[in-house]
C-alpha cells in the first residue's frame, strides 16, 4: 500500500509512518477514494478539513496539481484557501496557481482583485504571467496586450510561456497573422522558444493557409537544435496536412508519430486512428486498430467508441457494426455513447427502424437513451418534417439532462425551426407549450422566440391581453415590428 501511494504522489516519504496528527493516507488518495466526480471529491475534502489532520506542504501542492489536471478547480481552490488560513507558507508559485484557480472558479474579476491585494514582492513574472494567461484564455485582447507591455516595462524576466499565451489568443480570435510579430519580439528579446512555441506558431501559419510557412517553422526548429520535434509537433503537422488535403505528407508525419508512441499509450493509438481516418486511409486505420487491440487485450469503451466513430465517418458501416458487436459481446459496462455512434450512422442513412432497435437494445442492457441519443433522433425528425416527434425528443432530452448534472439545452437553430413551423401553421397552443418546455431547460428564453410567438398570435387572429405584462416580467424587449402587433394582440 505504501509503495502504491508513494508512486501515486511521486514522492518517497513514507506517509503511513507519520504521527497521528497527520492524515493516515495520501491526501490525493483520500480525496479520490469514492470516485473522481465533483460531488465525491468535495465530500472527501470537507471530511479532511473537518478532521483538522495535518499533511505535508509538498503533498498539498501535489494534490492541487492533480486536482487541476482533473479539472476539479473548486476543490483545488478550497484546499489552497484552507491551507493558507492554517498558516501554510505560500510561495509566489503557489500564489500564481491560486490566482489561476480563482479565475477558473470565480471569474477574471475576482482574480484581478486577488492580484491587486498581493504584496509587491509577489508581483513577479509568475503572478503577472498567471494573470496574463487568464486574460488570454478569456479572449480579453486589450487587457492581455496592455498587461504584456507593462510586464516588459517593469523589466520582468519573461519566458516563452507569456508569449505562448499571447500567440494562442491571437490564433483563437482569428488573427493568426499577428503571431509572426510575437515571434520576432521573442527573438529580439532573446527569449528561447520551447516546443509549445513552435507548435502554436505552426498552427497559426496553417490558419493562414500557408503550408509552406508551416514547413519553414519546422525547418527553423530543426536548425535551432535546442528544441526537439516531439509527439505534439508531428501530430500537429499530420493534422495540418490532412486538413489541407495533403494526405501523402500527412501519412509521412503519421509514420514519424508512430515511432514516438514508445509507451504504447491508448490515447496515442486513438489519435493515430483519428488522423489516418482524416486521410481516408481505411487500411491504416485497421492496422493501428489491430496494434491497439494487441497492446490492450481489454480495450476500454473509449477505444471502441473512437474506432466506430472513425469507421462511420469513412462510411464503413459494416466495419462499424462488426466492431460494435465485438465490443458488445465483451463489455463489462454498456456505454450508451458507443451505441450512439452507430445510432447516429443509421439515422443519417435514413435507417430509422435499425436506430430504434439499437436504442431499445441498449435500454435492455441497462444503458438508457441520454440527451445525445434524443438529439440524434431530433435531427432526423426535423429533416423529415415530423415536428411532433421532434418536440418529444426535446422533451426527453430536457428531462434527462446531461450526464454531469447540467441541463441539456437544444440547439438554437432546431428551436427556431420548430417555432417557425408553429408560426406558419398558426398553432398558438403548440408554440406556447413549446416555450413552456424550453423554460425547463433555460429560464431565459431568447427574444427571437417571443417575437415568433407574437407573430403566431397575430397570424392566428388570437389575442393575449397579458402578453405585454408577461414580456415585461421576462425582461424581454421585442423589435418594433412586434411592438406594432401589440395593439391587435393585447386587445381585450
Amino acid at each position: 500500500m505504501a509503495t502504491t501511494v508513494a508512486r501515486l504522489l511521486g514522492r518517497t516519504k513514507n506517509i503511513e509512518k507519520r504521527s497521528k496528527k497527520y492524515l493516515d493516507e495520501a491526501l490525493y488518495y483520500k480525496l479520490f477514494k469514492e470516485g473522481s466526480d465533483e460531488v465525491s471529491v468535495r465530500h472527501q475534502l470537507n471530511q479532511f478539513l473537518k478532521s483538522r489532520k495535518r499533511v505535508y506542504k509538498w503533498e498539498v501542492g501535489d494534490t492541487i496539481r492533480k486536482l487541476r489536471d482533473r479539472k476539479r478547480f473548486y476543490p483545488a481552490l478550497k484546499l489552497s484557501d484552507a491551507m493558507s488560513r492554517r498558516g501554510m507558507n505560500m510561495t509566489v508559485s503557489d500564489q500564481a496557481i491560486h490566482l489561476d484557480l480563482i479565475a477558473k472558479t470565480h471569474g477574471v474579476g475576482a482574480a484581478e482583485n486577488y492580484f491587486i491585494d498581493l504584496p509587491e514582492t509577489s508581483k513577479n513574472h509568475l503572478c503577472y504571467g498567471a494573470l496574463l494567461n487568464c486574460y488570454c484564455k478569456e479572449l480579453m485582447v486589450e487587457k492581455a496586450e496592455t498587461l504584456m507591455e507593462k510586464m516588459k516595462e517593469l523589466g520582468l524576466s519573461l519566458t516563452s510561456m507569456s508569449y505562448n499565451s499571447l500567440m494562442t489568443l491571437y490564433t483563437k480570435i482569428g488573427q493568426p497573422e499577428k503571431v509572426s510579430a510575437v515571434i520576432q519580439d521573442m527573438k529580439a528579446s532573446n527569449i528561447m522558444p520551447d516546443s509549445f512555441t513552435y507548435n502554436v506558431w505552426m498552427r497559426a501559419m496553417a490558419a493562414t493557409n500557408d503550408i509552406s510557412a508551416v514547413e519553414r517553422v519546422l525547418d527553423e526548429m530543426r536548425r535551432d537544435g535546442r528544441v526537439a520535434a516531439d509527439w505534439t509537433t508531428y501530430s500537429n503537422l499530420a493534422s495540418i496536412y490532412a486538413g489541407a488535403g495533403l494526405f501523402e505528407k500527412a501519412e509521412t508525419a503519421l509514420k514519424e508519430l508512430e515511432k514516438r508512441n514508445t509507451a504504447r499509450s491508448l490515447s496515442a493509438y486513438q489519435f493515430l486512428i483519428t488522423l489516418y481516418g482524416q486521410t481516408g486511409n481505411l487500411v491504416e486505420v485497421y492496422r493501428i486498430w489491430r496494434s491497439l487491440r494487441l497492446a490492450f487485450a481489454k480495450t476500454p469503451n473509449i477505444g471502441y467508441l473512437n474506432m466506430i466513430q472513425v469507421l462511420v465517418k469513412l462510411k464503413d458501416i459494416p466495419g462499424a457494426e462488426k466492431c460494435f458487436k465485438e465490443w458488445e459481446s465483451g463489455c463489462s459496462t454498456y456505454d450508451i455513447r458507443v451505441a450512439n455512434a452507430l445510432i447516429g450512422a443509421y439515422v443519417k442513412d435514413g435507417l430509422l427502424d435499425k436506430a430504434k432497435k439499437l436504442k431499445e437494445q441498449a435500454q435492455g442492457r441497462g444503458a438508457a437513451a441520454n440527451a445525445k441519443t434524443w438529439d440524434i433522433f431530433l435531427e432526423y425528425y426535423l429533416k423529415n418534417g415530423d415536428i411532433k416527434s421532434a418536440v418529444d425528443c426535446i422533451e426527453n432530452g430536457i428531462s434527462i439532462g446531461r450526464g454531469d448534472g447540467r441541463k441539456w439545452i437544444p440547439d438554437a437553430a432546431d428551436v427556431t425551426s420548430i417555432m417557425g413551423h408553429f408560426e406558419q401553421e398558426k398553432d398558438v397552443d403548440s408554440a406556447e407549450g413549446f416555450i413552456h418546455l424550453l423554460k425547463k431547460a433555460d429560464d431565459n428564453v431568447a427574444v427571437e422566440l417571443f417575437e415568433s410567438l407574437i407573430r403566431t398570435y397575430a397570424a392566428a387572429g388570437k389575442t393575449s391581453p397579458s402578453i405585454r405584462r408577461r414580456l415585461k416580467m421576462e425582461n424581454v424587449e421585442v423589435n418594433d415590428a412586434c411592438k406594432k402587433l401589440f395593439n391587435v394582440i393585447c386587445s381585450e
